[in-house]
């Protein structure tokens, strides 16, 4: 049996390798906010969601599957939480019963083996029992297969086989082997032969025949009581290595079932955490990696507002067609913010989530790479400039046609011309290889290079800022500005006193 809810083909793998970058991405778009929600201090929770979503699909099509039993998964919570409970109680009998039983006897294989095998059939009921109750409700092409699947072949003849069979094995009239003899006449080839049902005669009645020879081993004779045990365990191994063997496959199914069900509880509760906060969600629209979509009506960072425990501004934008975003304006006004958004709303898009918007779509991307400024390095190894170049040569070294990059004040730890042309030719070059560039600066000069060049493939956003400075935190289309407006969180902090000196605004816009 298999279940199929991750992948219409195949089971979710959580040994798959994470991508190189996975660092980078934990910290610049701060994962740990979105997968401490999805887990609720659940560490299995934790642990799928930061598969998944490291990990994302390439074909739209896979995405929209996942998008289909997560939209079953969020019509129908109470169930897929009952569901989630069977396996997990599954678990937890055999962690009590069985994990301490540890034996190379077939006969106390076979023992463990049958006590296991009644106890998942309890657990099997329950889920036929759901999908008989539950199944018709349910759209998805993942779960239309799975409860197919269960009430096919779960069905009433199946429970009262195993039942037969189970009770059968316990062979509570004995054991019947066959045998022929070897080399000096030692017995060889043992078989276990199936019980005959006992039908006895008038002739057995009355001149009491017995069917079989037979002898009687005392109870006292260890070493015949011992080699009667090694002959019954030689006939009945092979049923019992193929009783545990059935019984792995129940265990792994109920597994491979928990494993695939975590990720859409984590889905389930983020979605109650943002409902909480009056945070909307929308399934986005992917497509195909060879085009270029990116467009969005209230996209919002997910994470700044599970920080904040409440709704935050969200951002519109129409990129279709645009290989190069370039976003600046005020200090402070949620260029930084929004960037991770960007960040956010793509990965969760490709593992088949719900997004932080009213409406997304974009395309699906070979690789997602970040590139944000860092603190000073404490141990002074290297200058600031000389470890941002060594993570952008790691990127490079990785980098394919196709893959998005975010970059959050790259090269503000050198000067203005050098920064700006370093950015400048490292875009350029990006550009030239079918990636996809989101580019956060105050670097005037970089900015205005790109924006006289008047190429319909670059979309210039800034942030707002309404006169007297106030931020809204909202970004709009428009050329970008020589000025940073420093001097608004100088006034800020420092009051109107006093003319803002330059070197004062220069300090606060790097």
């Amino acid at each position: 049996m298999k279940a199929y809810l991750m992948y219409p083909d195949r089971d979710l793998d959580l040994e798959q390798p994470l991508p190189f970058n996975e660092e980078d991405l934990v910290q610049d778009l701060e994962l740990n906010t979105l997968w401490n929600a999805m887990a609720r201090g659940d560490k299995f929770l934790y642990k799928v969601a930061r598969q998944v979503v490291l990990t994302g699909l390439k074909d739209p099509e896979e995405i929209r599957y996942r998008q289909e039993i997560l939209q079953d998964c969020l019509n129908h919570p109470e169930v897929i939480r009952e569901i989630y409970q069977i396996p997990i109680e599954a678990m937890e009998n055999k962690r009590k019963n069985w994990m301490g039983i540890f034996t190379y006897y077939p006969s106390g294989i076979l023992s463990s083996s049958i006590e296991m095998m009644e106890m998942f059939l309890d657990e099997l009921r329950k889920l036929r029992n759901i999908a008989e109750e539950h199944g018709a409700a349910f759209a998805s092409r993942g779960f239309k297969a799975f409860f197919e699947m269960i009430q096919k072949e779960l069905d009433d003849s199946f429970f009262m086989e195993a039942v037969q069979h189970l009770k059968a094995l316990r062979f509570r009239q004995g054991v019947l082997l066959g045998a022929r003899l070897g080399m000096g006449n030692e017995g060889m080839d043992y078989v276990l032969l199936k019980m005959p049902v006992k039908r006895r005669s008038v002739s057995d009645i009355f001149l009491r025949r017995k069917p079989v020879y037979s002898f009687y081993i005392s109870e006292r004779d260890d070493a015949g009581n011992r080699a009667l045990s090694e002959l019954k365990d030689r006939g009945i191994n092979l049923v019992a290595n193929a009783l545990a063997q059935s019984a792995d496959h129940v265990d792994s199914f109920f597994r491979m079932l928990q494993t695939e069900l975590a990720f859409y509880i984590g889905c389930l509760n983020l979605n109650e955490k943002l409902n909480e906060m009056g945070c909307p969600v929308s399934f986005p629209s992917p497509a195909p990696m060879t085009e270029r979509k990116h467009s969005f009506r209230g996209l919002y960072d997910v994470c700044l507002a599970l920080t904040m425990k409440q709704k935050v501004v969200g951002n519109d934008g129409k990129g279709d067609g645009k290989e190069l975003f370039i976003i600046t304006g005020a200090n402070q006004g949620g260029k930084s913010t929004f960037l991770r958004s960007i960040g956010l709303a793509q990965l969760m898009m490709e593992c088949g989530m719900f997004v932080p918007a009213d409406e997304f779509s974009a395309n699906v991307c070979a690789h997602l790479f970040t590139h944000f400024k860092r603190k000073e390095d404490a141990s002074m190894k290297s200058g600031k400039l000389d470890e941002e170049l060594s993570r952008m040569s790691d990127i490079v070294d990785h980098l394919i046609p196709h893959s998005v990059v975010l970059f959050n004040e790259s090269f503000a730890s050198t000067n203005e011309r050098e920064g700006s042309e370093i950015g400048r030719q490292i875009t350029t070059a990006f550009l030239e290889r079918q990636i996809k560039v989101f580019f956060v600066t105050h670097f005037y000069e970089f900015a205005h290079n790109f924006y006289t060049q008047r190429d319909k493939r670059f979309l210039f956003l800034r942030a707002e800022r309404k006169s007297g400075g106030k931020r809204t935190f909202k970004l709009i289309e428009g050329e970008p500005l020589p000025t940073s407006f420093g001097e608004d969180i100088y006034s800020t902090v420092f009051g109107n006193t006093s003319p803002v000196p330059e070197s004062a605004t220069q300090e606060i816009a790097t």
